[in-house]
């Protein structure tokens, strides 16, 4: 999170990139990580937020995000790019959180690696991965950290941070709906207390009647929110 925080801050999207990591790496946005591995962060970046041109702007603009915010849009923007994350926190741990004696730890987690993805890598791949995906869900706030079992976690998620993702979601193709999706359901937001959330939304008007929805919206895009929002 705070690597991605001073990538916002510092990041031209005009320069190129194997430019931009020798200059991160010369300033030290990342304090004394090595030139390779400042390579690394930066081509994962790319990946979750070059590849939103309008989003990374808003993000670039944005210097006195409060930390629960910057906390779910850096979750939310793992989510978009990374489907083995996404498919984690968006259908696994959801599932998880509803069982009956809701439990998680390294060999659950494991299981379920090896069960998605085991025709596809060795098992130092799936155990790293395990690894991996702990990791970063806990430094999402979805799970607690380190010592196993963890217990499951519902990260704030601001209003401005549900209108980001709200803004950003309808410029793009995804997987599901603006109501039911990966993202609001990693992080609790579903059923009633997804539409008493939306119709309480500044600058988004949401009507329900059984199956049909129904968004207006004040502003046309994410940048235009964000303009407006600041």
């Amino acid at each position: 999170i705070e690597e991605s925080r001073a990538y916002w801050a510092g990041v031209d999207p005009a320069m190129p990139a194997a430019r931009r990591a020798i200059v991160a790496f010369e300033q030290r946005w990342y304090g004394a990580k090595s030139l390779e591995r400042v390579r690394t962060l930066h081509a994962n970046f790319a990946a979750r937020y070059d590849a939103f041109p309008a989003a990374l702007a808003v993000l670039r603009g944005w210097p006195a995000m409060a930390p629960p915010v910057r906390q779910v849009l850096c979750h939310f923007h793992l989510q978009l790019t990374d489907p083995i994350y996404r498919h984690f926190t968006g259908g696994f741990l959801v599932e998880r959180r509803q069982a009956p004696n809701p439990r998680l730890d390294r060999d659950v987690v494991l299981r379920w690696v090896r069960d998605e993805y085991g025709v596809r890598w060795g098992e130092s791949t799936l155990v790293q991965f395990a690894s991996k995906l702990l990791s970063a869900a806990s430094e999402a706030g979805l799970i607690s950290p380190k010592r196993d079992p963890r217990d499951f976690l519902t990260p704030k998620v601001p209003d401005v941070a549900l209108s980001y993702l709200l803004h950003l979601l309808r410029g793009i193709e995804f997987a599901g709906t603006l109501t039911e999706n990966p993202y609001f359901a990693s992080v609790g937001l579903a059923g009633a207390l997804l539409d008493q959330r939306l119709r309480a939304l500044p600058g988004v008007s949401f009507r329900r009647m059984g199956t049909l929805m129904e968004f207006d919206w004040s502003w046309p895009s994410l940048s235009a929110w964000a303009e407006a929002a600041r």
